[in-house]
């Protein structure tokens, strides 16, 4: 049968699951550049200017935590509001918190979500945001981690061979 196509074949009844690998856990580094000058670096590509408040063009570790919570909010709800306003719409997550410097911590952050729903009757609205509050509640880890709390363990390397402390 020439300039016939092949004949669809039905899969077996019962096929073994192709299982894929999981992606490998992102690496992440902070390289010193300079005097109280780091440069963070994941395995992806991506970097980031770390420093004091007092350099230009860098951002401090407190401000990216408080980045990393203001983009966790907003990607935690970003497909719960593209399903009601859809994949264009404009949303800005502002974040503030000023540090306890005694304790050398930040007692209490605040995020404003600025979007826009003007367009949605009040009922709408108030449901919408309620379902971000739960997206968000539910999804974001980087908010989930700063209520709960976590343990961090700090190892050092020292170029000894074969030793870590």
């Amino acid at each position: 049968m020439t300039g016939m196509t092949e004949p669809i074949r039905n899969p077996p009844s019962n096929p073994t699951p192709t299982r894929q690998a999981p992606p490998a856990a992102t690496e992440l580094r902070v390289d010193r550049t300079g005097t109280r000058r780091y440069q963070g670096l994941s395995s992806r590509g991506a970097r980031v200017e770390i420093g004091s408040a007092d350099v230009e063009g860098v951002f401090t570790p407190g401000e990216l935590l408080k980045i990393a919570l203001a983009a966790c909010t907003a990607m935690a709800s970003d497909f719960t509001v593209s399903r009601r306003l859809g994949d264009d719409y404009s949303a800005t997550v502002h974040v503030a918190g000023a540090a306890d410097r005694e304790a050398e911590r930040y007692p209490r952050l605040e995020e404003t979500y600025q979007l826009d729903l003007s367009g949605l009757d009040p009922a709408m609205r108030d449901r919408l945001l309620d379902m971000i509050r739960r997206s968000v509640d539910k999804a974001c880890t980087v908010g989930r981690t700063l209520t709960a709390g976590t343990e961090v363990d700090l190892a050092f390397d020292t170029g000894s061979t074969g030793t870590t402390a």
